[in-house]
């Protein structure tokens, strides 16, 4: 399909937990594009804050550090994709620990660390056919793009899934106390005063409560499929 297709950029934005990543790597691996999970570039300059010492609140340190991060994303020849290599070396698994999980959204709330990681992004997304996913693609990282969806879902749904996959991650976790942190993402991404959490006017709203990865696929890509003409 994707030798065919004509949607180049993919945009996917949406709440924490809302399967934003997973989607979006199985759509580009049917589609044949690139996958690039905006969300991890601002955890890895989070991660290299922590490394480095530099406040979560000092947003020009931050913005320097950002600038001159060797952040490399790979993916595979079908799409897949999510790892993330600091100065070559691999750090994914470091990317969602609490300590990142803590200072994260502090982070991507600084305007100066988001100019920096826009630009990079949209550099990546000039290279080719591309499905992105994050928070603000549609919005300001990729206004133009061809297709822009906001995949959402009750925050009970979202803290259900982000449990079970510390479960089966083996940490030690509690349900009500990812609701509460899914929640409080919720209630900071969207009243953030810098490219707050919000559909495009001309995203699809789609809520996945209910819906399983493939069904969600499907659908999507037989919206695409549809636009596409």
């Amino acid at each position: 399909m994707g030798s065919r297709c004509r949607v180049r950029w993919v945009a996917i934005d949406g709440p924490v937990a809302s399967g934003k990543s997973a989607v979006g790597r199985a759509l580009a691996r049917r589609l044949g594009y690139r996958f690039i999970d905006t969300g991890l570039m601002y955890r890895a300059v989070a991660w290299a804050a922590l490394c480095r010492g530099v406040d979560p609140e000092d947003g020009e340190g931050l913005a320097e550090l950002a600038r001159n991060l060797d952040i490399e994303l790979q993916w595979g020849p079908e799409g897949e994709g999510g790892r993330v290599l600091i100065g070559g070396r691999d750090v994914t698994g470091l990317l969602r620990s609490p300590e990142v999980e803590r200072i994260v959204s502090a982070v991507s709330a600084r305007p100066e660390v988001r100019r920096v990681l826009v630009e990079k992004q949209r550099r990546l997304a000039e290279a080719g056919p591309v499905v992105m996913v994050g928070r603000d693609i549609g919005t300001v990282v990729l206004p133009d793009a061809d297709f822009k969806v906001f995949l959402t879902a009750s925050a009970e749904e979202r803290a259900r899934r982000r449990y079970l996959e510390r479960l089966a991650q083996g940490e030690p976790t509690d349900y009500e106390a990812v609701l509460a942190e899914v929640k409080r993402r919720d209630e900071y991404d969207s009243s953030r005063p810098v490219a707050p959490l919000k559909p495009a006017p001309d995203s699809l709203v789609f809520n996945t409560d209910g819906l399983g990865l493939e069904e969600v696929v499907e659908r999507l890509l037989g919206l695409i499929c549809r636009q596409d003409g």
